[in-house]
Parts: C-alpha cells; sequence; structure tokens
C-alpha cells in the first residue's frame, strides 16, 4: 500500500467549487482510498491506496464533478508520491521558507505543463518577488511588506494557470509530515 498526497486544484477558492473536506473524506473512501486525511479546505488530502498515481488522478477527475456541484473546468487533480514530496522540500532554494516573518513563500505545483513553459507565466518585481524553477515545481517568495506590489497575480491571471495549484510553504511542509505519519500507521 502506497501513501500519496492529493492536491485537488480549484475547490473551495473565492467561494467557489466548495466541497466540505467531511464529504471530500467520505467520497474517497467509497472509491476504495484508505488512511484519508483532509487537511484544511483547500483541496490537501493524503490517502493510502495500491492504485497508481495515474490512476488515481483519473478516478478522483472524474469522480469529483459527479459528486459534487463543481466548474469542472477549474478541477485538477495532482498526486505525488513520498519521494516527490520530499525532493520539493529537501531541494528548496537556500533559505526559502526559512523566514516567515519576513517573506510569504509559496510552492506552485505543476499540473501537465513543463517547468519551462509555466515560467513564462512568471515576471517577478525586483525587490518584491523571487522565483526559482524545480522539479515540477515553482517555488514562489514574496517580500511581506510589500506583498501588495507582487505581480504574482499576474502569474494567476495567465491561461498556464489553470496547470498549477499553489500552497503555501507552511502547508507544504505539514503535508509531507501527514503524509509520514500517515505511511507509518500512526494516528493523524
Amino acid at each position: 500500500m502506497n501513501t500519496y498526497v492529493i492536491l485537488l486544484r480549484g475547490i473551495n477558492v473565492g467561494g467557489k467549487n466548495k466541497v466540505s473536506m467531511a464529504e471530500l473524506k467520505s467520497c474517497l473512501e467509497a472509491l476504495g482510498f484508505s488512511r484519508v486525511t483532509a487537511y484544511i479546505a483547500s483541496g490537501n488530502v493524503v490517502v493510502q491506496s495500491d492504485k497508481q498515481p495515474d490512476e488515481i488522478k483519473t478516478i478522483i477527475e472524474a469522480t469529483l464533478p459527479k459528486t459534487f456541484k463543481l466548474d469542472s473546468e477549474l478541477i485538477k487533480v495532482l498526486v505525488l508520491t513520498h519521494n516527490q514530496l520530499s525532493d520539493v522540500i529537501e531541494h528548496k532554494p537556500h533559505g526559502f521558507g526559512d523566514q516567515p516573518d519576513k517573506y510569504h513563500s509559496d510552492a506552485i505545483f505543476l499540473m501537465d505543463i513543463t517547468v519551462a513553459d509555466a515560467m513564462t507565466a512568471f515576471n517577478p518585481r525586483e525587490g518584491v518577488d523571487t522565483v526559482w524553477s524545480g522539479s515540477g515545481v515553482i517555488y514562489s517568495q514574496r517580500l511581506s511588506t510589500l506583498r501588495t506590489k507582487s505581480r504574482l497575480n499576474q502569474a494567476m491571471a495567465s491561461p498556464l494557470y489553470k496547470s498549477m495549484t499553489i500552497r503555501s510553504w507552511n502547508t507544504t511542509t505539514k503535508l509531507l509530515d501527514i503524509l509520514n505519519t500517515v505511511a507509518t500507521n500512526k494516528e493523524v
């Protein structure tokens, strides 16, 4: 049995595509996933399954619009293995996420898009934004005191953004903690 992190893009954002985590958990359990653990209402779930990531993605993307009232164009699913999520955290840029009082730090996970293509959506403002490419992820950091001057919203307005989903660095690291707990069969 493998343990995965599932990132759902497009649910519970701006009052759209509302899905309660309890209902999502029940839905995933009905699909045969075990140890289903949701984390905050922005579409973060840890599950155990004997299925492969591509199969999990296909099943969940097909089921969500049938189960919940959703604008399905916005919905995408990314399934990450333990190694993939660990690599995102282990290979972060030097100092990234280490000063949460000074910077807003996010991991922007890519779905069906290359890093090179995704990077074209970003136009960081000098002295405010910094972006780095990673493996299947873009690291984005904004100076907290100047975050209203950030150009991250320009990237979010790009058509390429439909192939991205953002998680705060705190959420990203917490998901690895939950994944490790579930994988070792401890109580979450």
